[in-house]
């Protein structure tokens, strides 16, 4: 059964960081695409960032330069490191097996002073 549960969201000031980890099950992760996505309040879910088997990356223009996503094949978890938070970075984060179109439950995070 295929599993994806992330972690690590919460309250953070404008021009904080946090960092979100998604751990997987119930496939063979290595092989996969990952990729998050999110949604504000009001709003449609909008994808983030994806990181393929071989590490490539690729980027919202919205969080280039500012989010990094990547990857523990050992640890079967894709993580994404937030830098520079800003108050319109306030939503859901949601991971994804692209794959198989799995997603895990989400994990709030809020920037906010």
């Amino acid at each position: 059964q295929v599993q994806l549960v992330e972690s690590g969201g919460g309250l953070v000031q404008p021009g904080g960081s946090l960092r979100l980890s998604c751990a997987a099950s119930g496939s063979i992760f290595r092989l996969n695409v990952m990729a998050w996505y999110r949604q504000a309040p009001g709003k449609q879910r909008e994808w983030v960032a994806t990181i393929v088997p071989g590490g490539s990356t690729t980027y919202a223009d919205s969080v280039k330069g500012r989010f990094t996503i990547s990857r523990d094949n050992a640890k079967n978890t894709v993580y994404l490191q937030m830098n520079s938070l800003k108050p319109e970075d306030t939503a859901v984060y949601y991971c994804k097996n692209v794959e198989n179109g799995y997603w895990g439950q989400g994990t709030q995070v809020t920037v906010s002073s």
